[in-house]
């Protein structure tokens, strides 16, 4: 009957299978080298997950432009920071730079064209279904 069975916990991802799993991982990866090999002093600020999202990993240029991506593992982001050369802080502990909230006013007063992609509701789903716009 099994009425104390233990459930077993859903995992974050959804349920996505190994390959969906690695095609997001793959590219992810594949937008924040981008991101770090045309901008300039980029810095990776990763995020903790919340009740509602995932990990997340934030670049930050020297201009202040940014981007974030979800992550499934902080490990793969220390990895490829660590090839790339890139400096990784936990935002709990060191906060958001300055740099990125000028880059935001910036914005708000539309002296610099907004970065799409880059809220939480502007990522795209955790499980590729093939709905994904890629970014």
């Amino acid at each position: 009957m099994g009425l104390f069975r233990r459930r077993r916990p859903r995992p974050p991802d959804g349920g996505a299978s190994r390959a969906q799993r690695r095609e997001e991982v793959d590219e992810a990866r594949r937008h924040l080298e981008d991101f770090v090999r045309t901008r300039v002093g980029v810095e990776a600020y990763l995020e903790p997950a919340t009740m509602f999202i995932p990990p997340t990993v934030l670049l930050v240029a020297t201009s202040g432009e940014w981007t974030r991506r979800r992550i499934v593992n902080p490990g793969i982001v220390r990895r490829l920071a660590e090839g790339l050369r890139v400096p990784v802080y936990d935002v709990q502990l060191v906060g958001y730079p300055q740099r990125m909230r000028d880059w935001n006013a910036k914005v708000k007063r539309g002296h610099v064209p907004p970065v799409t992609g880059t809220r939480p509701e502007d990522l795209p789903p955790l499980t590729t279904d093939g709905d994904s716009d890629g970014r």
